[in-house]
């Protein structure tokens, strides 16, 4: 137990470095090519961070457990949202772009209702199904495109006047950098953290729902927290929405095309928390302080991650 107990220390390290590193690097692209940083935090912040679950729901899948592949990935966007966004917002108030609160978080919202009717349907996601979630992934990506150039005009005029000579190479190998020790660092935290589980007795779904969730999102907790400490709002958000829209379409899209995944009804709870969660943030931009999540509505989503957890052992 305290050899694992000691990986898990290094893979903190190398996950708070790598956020670290990834941050900069692609708060560098965002000023080098005037895009803005809520475009950076919805794609390759996202895609860095969600490495951990890609690789334990593939993994899950390919082994056959499907309550692992899926309960990961639920439990990962519960965990993004209450408790990352919540001590995010806690360490520095979050501001909301307009494209944010019109577009960005209803689409999030909506993109849940289809994820939750597909597992239910006939309660796995098939084949046929994961065509329908990454075509769907592919739109959000477009459409993460179509705003990186509409941004681009828009700042066009406040970009020639930032004179910051950015080194592109530099920045993709802080990016690249960022992204490795993620990985490592997150397969380090969640492989021993699972062993130490199991010498408990704890069960698979369990395991899914708090150590792996709780593992596998640790970059996104690291990279938001970063992100919150040093300004970069955009990004801090970006990333929790960005990461669960990938989590939901990309990493169970090509999980359930490598094998169709089981979907067990008992995770409707967790589903239903996380569209009550999606829903509240989407009311945030307009309650006082306006177009802010405050730290109250943090505290508010901090709390309700703990009720959460208490409710996983209880029921």
């Amino acid at each position: 137990m305290l050899v694992s107990v000691l990986f898990i220390l290094v893979g903190f390290v190398l996950l708070i470095k790598g956020a670290d590193f990834l941050v900069d690097g692609s708060s560098n692209i965002a000023k080098k090519f005037h895009i803005p940083e809520i475009i950076i935090g919805l794609t390759i912040v996202s895609i860095g961070t969600s490495m951990p679950e890609l690789f334990v729901s593939v993994t899950s899948a390919l082994d056959g457990y499907s309550d692992m592949a899926m309960g990961n990935i639920i439990g990962s966007n519960v965990c993004n949202l209450l408790l990352i966004l919540g001590i995010s917002t806690i360490i520095k108030p979050v501001k909301f772009q307009k494209e944010t609160r019109l577009i960005e978080i209803p689409m999030c919202f909506i993109l849940t209702v289809i994820f939750m009717i597909i597992c239910n349907i006939n309660k796995d996601v098939s084949r046929n199904d994961a065509i329908l979630l990454i075509v769907l992934f592919i739109l959000f990506i477009l459409y993460t495109i179509f705003m990186g150039i509409k941004g681009n005009s828009l700042e066009e005029k406040k970009a020639e006047e930032q004179k910051e000579n950015i080194s592109v190479l530099k920045s993709i190998f802080y990016i690249i950098l960022g992204v490795i020790g993620l990985k490592i660092g997150g397969d380090l935290t969640v492989d021993h953290s699972v062993m130490i589980a199991e010498q408990f007795h704890i069960s698979e779904k369990v395991i899914s729902l708090t150590i792996l969730a709780i593992g596998t999102s640790l970059p996104e907790l690291v990279t938001s927290v970063t992100a919150a400490i040093k300004g970069n709002s955009d990004i801090a958000i970006g990333n929790i929405i960005g990461s669960n829209i990938f989590n939901m379409l990309l990493i169970i899209g090509v999980s359930s095309m490598i094998s169709p995944i089981a979907y067990n009804v008992s995770y409707n709870l967790q589903m239903y928390i996380l569209l009550g969660g999606t829903l509240l943030l989407a009311f945030f931009p307009v309650i006082p302080p306006r177009n802010e999540m405050s730290r109250s509505n943090g505290i508010i989503y901090l709390m309700s991650y703990i009720v959460y957890l208490a409710l996983l052992f209880i029921i």
